[in-house]
């Protein structure tokens, strides 16, 4: 791919729990255009955003931030009224995939497999269990695994749990309760209408939380996963399908849960990133290079489309 030399705006940092993950994906996706030739402003997003972004008077806008407020619609509804062109999924897609609850009804009415499961108060959840042990607990709309805690009979929470014990019931006033599901951690990328590959993670203690994700040596990722080609093709088929039922652009991941013992019928997606990180330990950029495409290829794919879709609106960059 060779696009024209462009002026790119790379939004990064912002003040949600993941913005140390965001400035790596921005620096990251920033060198690669600089290395294509493009001319970059790098934007450390604070509350002038707006203000930096109309002096910047990008071409394009590349999203690199992650979490609130540039992954939940917050940003992407503040560039459309701007009348800026810019990457990845746009306002209403990224306020229904980034929180949970929306997302399973979005796709489970078309079939798509996700795990039951409920909303509770922090409250409700220190004087009773919400569902049989063991079940998960998680914010209905954080990215990276933040928060997430698995409560079992054998845990450290209490039964019920303790308000006192460090948990997600500390930091959020509402959480998703769902059933545990046993098995193998799986994710897939798609960029475009394309489903990458699936890649198992397997964590080399405890689960797939922030710290593996983003320590280096901490999680194993098996890429191409070693799973039957049954399964393979229906990570690839929901997450495509789950990609263009919430309309996302550029790129997402689906991320899975597989209970092996099970069968097809032990596959459940959990959720939907619509921007996906970009740092050296990213999922996405893996899968793509597996695939024979190269980080600064990513990039501009997904600049490409971005500037594509503008156009078949009848926009483009401003």
């Amino acid at each position: 791919m060779s696009l024209p030399s462009l002026r790119v705006a790379v939004l990064m940092g912002g003040w949600s729990s993941e913005r140390p993950v965001s400035l790596m994906s921005g620096e990251g996706v920033a060198k690669a255009l600089e290395g294509k030739g493009h001319t970059v402003i790098r934007i450390d997003m604070g509350r002038d955003v707006a203000i930096k972004l109309a002096e910047a008077k990008p071409d394009v806008v590349f999203n690199a931030l992650h979490g609130a407020p540039g992954e939940d619609g917050t940003v992407q509804g503040m560039m459309d009224l701007m009348g800026l062109t810019y990457t990845h999924s746009g306002l209403a897609t990224s306020v229904i995939a980034i929180d949970k609850e929306l997302t399973k009804q979005a796709l489970v009415p078309h079939g798509v497999p996700m795990p039951g499961g409920r909303i509770v108060t922090s409250e409700e959840i220190h004087e009773r269990d919400p569902l049989p042990r063991p079940y998960v607990l998680k914010p209905v709309n954080e990215g990276s695994s933040v928060g997430v805690a698995i409560v079992t009979n054998e845990g450290n929470y209490g039964n019920p749990i303790a308000p006192d014990v460090k948990g997600p019931w500390q930091e959020f006033k509402e959480l998703l309760a769902e059933p545990y599901i046993r098995g193998r951690e799986l994710t897939t990328a798609v960029i475009g209408e394309r489903a990458l590959l699936v890649t198992e993670l397997k964590p080399k203690s405890g689960f797939y939380d922030f710290d593996s994700k983003y320590t280096d040596g901490m999680t194993e990722h098996v890429c191409p996963a070693e799973i039957p080609d049954e399964i393979t093709q229906a990570c690839k088929d929901i997450a495509l399908r789950s990609h263009q039922l919430l309309g996302c652009k550029g790129t997402s991941r689906s991320d899975f849960r597989w209970d092996d013992s099970q069968g097809i019928e032990g596959l459940f997606l959990l959720e939907v990133n619509t921007q996906p990180g970009m740092t050296p330990l990213s999922l996405v950029p893996e899968q793509a290079r597996a695939c024979g495409m190269d980080y600064p290829e990513l990039v501009e794919t997904i600049i490409a489309e971005a500037l594509a879709d503008a156009k078949a609106k009848g926009g483009g960059a401003k």
